[in-house]
C-alpha cells in the first residue's frame, strides 16, 4: 500500500503539473495573409524552363506543412540530366520577410532565401547568395521569382547579379497546374482543373 501511495504522490506532485503545462503551452501565432499567399502553390504542376542553351521539364508537387510552410518537391530532367529538388517557403512576421530553403541532388549548397511579395499580391521574389557560377570559389547574389498570372499558371525566373550590379536572367520558365491538392495532401478530384 505504501508503494502505491508513494506513486500517487509522485504523479500528483510532478507528472500532473507537467501535463497541464503541456496542454496550456503557448498558443500558436496567427496565420497571416502572407502565409495564405503560399497556398497558391498547392497542387501538382507541369513546369518547363529554358536558358543559356539549357532546357528543362519537371513535375512539381506542392503541399502545405500546416498553414505556414509550402513544400515544393520536384523531379526534373535538365538537358537529359535527372535532378530532384526540395524547396520550403514560409513567412517570418518578425522580419516581415518570406524565408525559405532550396536543396537539390546536383549541388552541395543549401540555398537560403529572404524575399517579399509585390504590391499586386501575385509575384514572390526570393533573394539568396551562393557559389559563383564562374567557378572562381567566390559567391554571387541570386534572385528567384514566381508570378501567378492566374490560379493555374505561374511564370518563374532565376537571375544572377553581375560584377557591374546588373541582374542577368539565367533561366525562365512557366508552370501549368495539373491538379489541385488539399492542405492534407490529397488530390481534389471534385473540381478538375480545365486545361487552357
Amino acid at each position: 500500500m505504501k508503494i502505491t501511495a508513494t506513486i500517487a504522490v509522485v504523479l500528483a506532485t510532478f507528472i500532473a503539473p507537467q501535463m497541464l503545462v503541456a496542454q496550456d503551452g503557448p498558443a500558436a501565432s496567427p496565420v497571416s495573409q502572407e502565409h495564405k499567399f503560399l497556398q497558391k502553390f498547392v497542387g501538382e504542376w507541369d513546369v518547363k524552363s529554358a536558358g543559356s542553351g539549357i532546357t528543362g521539364q519537371s513535375i512539381m508537387k506542392s503541399t502545405m506543412l500546416g498553414n505556414r510552410w509550402v513544400v515544393n518537391s520536384s523531379e526534373a530532367k535538365i538537358s537529359n540530366i535527372n535532378m530532384q529538388s526540395l524547396q520550403m517557403i514560409g513567412y517570418d512576421p518578425a522580419k516581415k520577410k518570406y524565408i525559405g530553403t532550396w536543396a537539390d541532388s546536383m549541388t552541395n549548397h543549401l540555398w537560403q532565401y529572404e524575399g517579399t511579395v509585390d504590391k499586386t499580391g501575385k509575384k514572390l521574389t526570393l533573394n539568396t547568395k551562393g557559389p559563383s557560377m564562374s567557378g572562381d570559389g567566390g559567391t554571387s547574389n541570386y534572385r528567384d521569382s514566381y508570378e501567378f498570372t492566374d490560379d493555374d499558371t505561374f511564370v518563374a525566373q532565376s537571375a544572377v547579379e553581375g560584377p557591374d550590379g546588373k541582374w542577368q536572367v539565367m533561366m525562365e520558365g512557366s508552370g501549368k497546374r495539373r491538379s489541385k491538392t488539399t492542405a492534407a495532401g490529397e488530390t481534389d478530384k471534385t473540381k478538375p482543373v480545365e486545361k487552357k
